[in-house]
């Protein structure tokens, strides 16, 4: 194997590592909050998607010769079959051709697939699934709590039939603050709900990307050893 594609293929080694740190969620979002929001890698993550879509471009460019290689070396010339030496180096370069191909290939499919995975793992505001229904229900809680002690003192003031002071009284001080509490919490609470619908429905469009990237590599992987099989024969 030569030195670009020794390259290529630790390369590939790499994103299966990455693949399945991010498959476990390790680490978590939680956890490497303080590491994901390092200037190191906020510097990098602006560039990221140029980075990314440069090595995807020499990916598919060592893609494309590899299936080139397939192409050359299918095609059997009858006088080489009658020397073992010339056969076999024509073996070997046909199989070197064809393991090029499936590395390059995989390859660009993990980079697609990284890059999904890592767009869901680390998106900000991921409020989907049990740990979003907990914060919704703690906030509902408590705007709940906060109505009734407001109702509380509403029938307290109005049993008490006390005359209206000058100054405000503490307990009028306590009922605007439990109502700017009250909209607070209702207002975070809405923002909340957004933040999950729009996560919902980002996290379906990803599902339906990686889907629909799927089904076209095995395609496109069915097309060339139909391709290669046709030309052997």
């Amino acid at each position: 194997m030569s030195l670009v594609w020794s390259l290529i293929a630790s390369f590939l080694y790499v994103e299966i590592f990455i693949v399945l740190m991010l498959v476990l969620r390790w680490p978590a979002p939680s956890d490497g909050n303080g590491y994901f929001k390092s200037r190191f890698l906020a510097m990098l993550s602006r560039q990221a998607q140029t980075y990314f879509y440069l090595l995807l471009f020499v990916l598919v460019l060592f893609l494309l010769e590899a299936i080139r290689e397939m192409r050359k070396y299918s095609h059997v010339d009858p006088a080489a079959e009658q020397h073992l030496n010339v056969g076999m180096q024509h073996s070997m370069r046909l199989f070197r051709a064809q393991r090029n191909f499936y590395i390059s290939g995989f390859a660009i499919f993990l980079s697609l697939v990284i890059r999904t995975l890592d767009f869901a793992h680390h998106v900000p505001g991921s409020a989907v699934g049990p740990i979003g229904s907990l914060d919704e229900s703690k906030a509902q809680s408590a705007t709940a709590a906060a109505r009734s002690l407001l109702s509380q003192q509403k029938k307290e003031d109005e049993a008490g039939d006390k005359p209206k002071p000058s100054a405000p009284s503490a307990d009028e001080v306590s009922a605007d603050e439990l109502k700017k509490r009250v909209a607070e919490l209702e207002s975070e609470l809405a923002r909340e709900r957004k933040d999950k619908e729009a996560m919902k429905s980002q996290s379906e469009s990803l599902n339906r990307e990686y889907d629909r990237l799927t089904e076209e590599y095995s395609k496109l992987q069915r097309k060339i050893a139909i391709s290669s099989n046709d030309k052997s024969d």
